[in-house]
């Protein structure tokens, strides 16, 4: 293990952690822990004129309460600026945790999600910071970014003007369970609803003067399947995945509103996933086709069929890096420094990094100590997160 990395004060590193466990900062309210983090990297010495929020709230579809925290950090040595990114917010499973230490983990009361993705991270990073500037550790110029809304589809990072980004040549992404684990690749995302709307009818008088939206609905489901669109999908030209999340009514309700009624309206959303680009619009390609068979099969007594409106759009691009490209190789040699050996990942969920490689600054994900995230079971292995914040202090001084 190098000099540099032995600096950690675990100690401290694992107080920033459960402090920020504590402050609850659900999606989209990520303002007291952006306000907690800027205080204590101002209690480091971080300048204030340093450290800003941008302004990604005014292009968030999303109500949000604050934008990305972004913090420029001057190099103590020549070199490419480097950007350690992380996102503030956590699933809406994690207010109200209630953080407790049992043995090598942080818990929580069994009730609620915790919370260590990704407060881990934002405490890793913040550990960086102090451990660079304590022990006078030289380093390239680097900027830290802190996305918001995250987990509600990749939005800080996704808003973000690259220009914030200060220039930054490659990026490490704090969002994961092993320090030797290097996530180098993430599929890509598409969002597709439809809505059908049919005609109402008496179901017990009249139904065949109905246009059924719901049956139009299980129709296409079920074409898709046939055609091989849904769930796993293996073809030819490409494989991936899609699903259907929500079957439904108009806000939030559910499709129809009695069982004597034939159901005129329905609203389905869903996803379809690809490590290419081009296979992910064909998969929702085929569910538009899919659909369209059902409008077909379902008609009333006049030959009248359901308005069907398909649209789809893209939630994050995929991503692959090069084993071989720069920072990757930064990345392998910074775990080999602290003894670890390397394994590289392929993501089948979206990262800020999928949007980070997008606007030009590729991206290595890293881990520190995330289990069973998105559950009441989850957990963080403080000796994993420790191994984290040992890797972040290597990448920032090689």
């Amino acid at each position: 293990m190098s000099n540099a990395s032995t600096c950690l004060d675990v100690t401290s590193a694992e107080a920033y952690l459960m402090r920020y466990l504590w402050i609850e900062g659900v999606t989209g309210h990520e303002k007291l822990i952006g306000a907690a983090i800027r205080d204590d990297l101002l209690a480091i010495g971080v300048p204030e004129a340093s450290i800003r929020f941008d302004s990604v709230t005014e292009r968030i579809p999303l109500p949000t309460e604050t934008g990305n925290l972004i913090v420029d950090l001057p190099g103590t040595r020549p070199g490419p600026r480097l950007l350690f990114s992380t996102h503030l917010d956590t699933v809406p499973l994690c207010a109200g945790a209630k953080p407790r230490r049992e043995g090598d983990r942080i818990v929580s009361d069994g009730t609620t999600a915790l919370g260590g993705d990704n407060r881990t991270g934002c405490a890793m990073l913040v550990t960086l910071v102090e451990t660079l500037l304590k022990n006078n550790l030289e380093h390239p110029p680097m900027t830290l970014l802190f996305t918001v809304r995250e987990e509600s589809g990749l939005h800080g990072a996704r808003e973000l003007d690259p220009a914030d980004l200060s220039g930054a040549v490659m990026c490490f992404n704090v969002d994961g369970r092993l320090a030797s684990e290097l996530i180098i690749g993430a599929v890509g995302q598409e969002n597709w609803e439809v809505a059908i709307t049919g005609k109402a009818s008496h179901a017990g008088v009249a139904p065949e003067k109905g246009i059924s939206a719901t049956l139009v609905g299980a129709i296409g489901l079920a074409e898709a399947k046939s055609a091989g669109w849904f769930g796993k999908i293996e073809k030819p030209d490409g494989h991936g995945t899609s699903n259907v999340g929500i079957f439904g009514g108009r806000n939030g309700a559910g499709a129809g509103d009695a069982t004597n009624v034939v159901t005129d309206y329905a609203w389905l959303k869903g996803e379809a996933r690809s490590p290419e680009e081009s296979f992910t619009a064909s998969i929702t390609a085929g569910l538009r086709a899919a659909f369209g068979v059902a409008r077909e099969q379902v008609r009333d007594t006049e030959g009248e069929m359901a308005l069907v409106d398909f649209t789809s759009i893209t939630s994050y691009p995929p991503f692959n890096l090069d084993q071989g490209s720069d920072v990757v190789r930064h990345a392998v040699r910074a775990v080999e420094a602290i003894g670890l050996k390397p394994s590289f990942v392929f993501s089948n969920g979206g990262l800020d990094a999928n949007w980070l490689d997008k606007h030009g600054v590729p991206t290595v994900t890293i881990g520190a100590g995330q289990y069973e995230i998105h559950t009441i079971k989850e957990y963080v292995d403080l000796p994993e997160f420790a191994q984290g914040c040992r890797l972040a202090i290597e990448l920032a001084t090689l």
